[in-house]
């Protein structure tokens, strides 16, 4: 169930990536629901989803917190 979480929020980032206050939204409450080795996997992930949108790297910074 758990591995569904984790494929379910990449979902929900990819649809909310279009607003950027939306997306750190979406990506706090992952960041709460997940588990502490999905987290550096969505934290992978986010690297190379954000790597052609600089306007998502504001919420980069909640990873690292």
């Amino acid at each position: 169930m758990a591995r569904a979480m984790f494929e379910y929020t990449k979902t929900v980032l990819k649809k909310v990536s279009f607003n950027v206050e939306l997306f750190c939204k979406e990506l706090a409450k992952a960041l709460d629901r997940l588990l502490p080795y999905e987290i550096e996997e969505l934290t992978i992930w986010l690297k190379e989803f954000t790597a052609n949108k600089p306007e998502l790297y504001v919420c980069m910074a909640l990873v690292k917190n």
